[in-house]
């Protein structure tokens, strides 16, 4: 009895460890057969996506060239920025200096190109950024930075009117260059002159260093006129460059506009296209006629001396104390107070060397006589008309007196 347990027990042993290696077995080959079918699935997926997303990884065929290259030094401010793309199409340009500032530009229509709006900045370090796609949509990309030249010899523009006036109707733009200008056309292309209300306006030079803009008639009262001066890297003349950049704005007042007829003697003042007074003037004498002509209000002294030395008349007088003395032309040419001539001169009698004088007291301490009241109504850039004078019509570059050129011999 006792052997038969121990007997069975064994078998019972054997049996349960015999089974054990038989769930193993089969543990194993359903493992391996798995593995199997997974391996192989996993095979054929890579084999098909992998191409693809080899196919996606694979390099742009889009070239981006720029020049000039990476980290140049005294680069030209105009011509020298070039930037193109080969085997595909430009999608995005950048180009700026360290401050923000961005230099606009446009991509030509077939993608190939990008060109600057302008011209760049002397001493100035750019950098730039640009993408170009190819026919697959790859992008690719280049970026670059290079610092423009230090010019040894520059040139400004000194501007009339100032920043933020108020002026008459009847003035124009101006500048004049610190230097001749030789390549008008750059320096033409860098001023920007505009206007709310909208209005063309057109420019025309004097010589090679004054460039005068105005539109075709008198500004609207209430314009606001706004001037861009980018001539920071304007090549004015060779190796000559400007080194100014700003914006100026100024305003149009009131219009008034006076006439002077040098037949009658008379100067009639009218404020918004109404009359509001007519003085008794004394213009040019039969040797010394006034200009006729559309004369603008350039300068407003209180007192001032005028000395005919400066004008050609030698010592023929020498005032000390001119009282509301306003310039209409270079030449010297003014509207004025005169207290040394009789009062009854003025509305009979033309006795100046060339001005336009107004009953006035020395010192212009009298507020009431015609000279301090004109004065006081008058600002610069209002308009004073010359007519009926002996005299020739006052040449458009004399003075701010862009009205006396025809309206064709301005340049669009």
């Amino acid at each position: 009895m006792n052997g038969r347990p121990i007997s069975g027990a064994s078998v019972g042993a054997r049996g349960r460890r015999g089974s054990g290696r038989a769930r193993a077995g089969l543990t194993a080959v359903l493992t391996a057969a798995l593995f199997a079918v997974t391996a192989c699935g996993g095979a054929g997926g890579e084999g098909e996506g992998g191409a693809g997303r080899a196919r996606a990884n694979e390099p742009s065929k889009a070239v981006v060239t720029i020049a000039p290259k990476d980290g140049a030094k005294s680069v030209a401010t105009s011509g020298a920025l070039k930037i193109t793309a080969d085997d595909g199409r430009l999608t995005e340009v950048e180009v700026a200096d360290t401050k923000g500032n961005e230099i606009p530009g446009e991509i030509t229509a077939d993608g190939s190109a990008w060109k600057p709006d302008h011209h760049l900045a002397a001493a100035t370090k750019y950098t730039v950024h640009a993408t170009a796609k190819d026919s697959a949509g790859r992008a690719s990309a280049k970026d670059t930075t290079f610092t423009t030249l230090t010019p040894q010899n520059t040139f400004i523009g000194y501007f009339t009117p100032e920043d933020g006036s108020e002026v008459g109707v009847g003035m124009p733009f101006s500048v004049n260059f610190t230097r001749g200008i030789t390549s008008p056309e750059a320096v033409e292309k860098a001023i920007e002159v505009t206007a709310e209300p909208k209005v063309e306006i057109r420019h025309k030079w004097h010589g090679n260093d004054r460039l005068d803009f105005r539109p075709e008639n008198y500004w609207k009262p209430g314009t606001e006129v706004t001037v861009k001066l980018n001539l920071d890297g304007v090549e004015g003349r060779p190796d000559v460059y400007g080194k100014q950049a700003k914006t100026v704005s100024f305003t149009v007042g009131r219009s008034q506009v006076s006439t002077v007829d040098a037949k009658s003697k008379k100067m009639t003042v009218e404020r918004d296209g109404k009359r509001i007074k007519t003085i008794p003037i004394s213009s040019g004498a039969p040797a010394t006629p006034t200009y006729n002509g559309q004369m603008v209000i350039t300068e407003k002294h209180k007192v001032t001396r005028m000395n005919g030395d400066t004008v050609g008349f030698g010592g023929e007088y020498d005032i000390k104390d001119v009282p509301h003395a306003m310039r209409l032309s270079t030449s010297g040419t003014f509207i004025h107070g005169n207290y040394w001539t009789a009062p009854s001169t003025f509305g009979s009698t033309n006795v100046s060397h060339g001005c336009v004088g107004l009953r006035d007291q020395r010192g212009g301490g009298d507020s009431k006589t015609p000279a301090a009241w004109f004065y006081d109504q008058s600002m610069i850039g209002d308009v004073v008309i010359v007519k009926n004078s002996k005299d020739k019509q006052i040449q458009w570059w004399n003075g701010l007196n862009a009205w006396n050129l025809d309206w064709d011999e301005w340049e669009k």
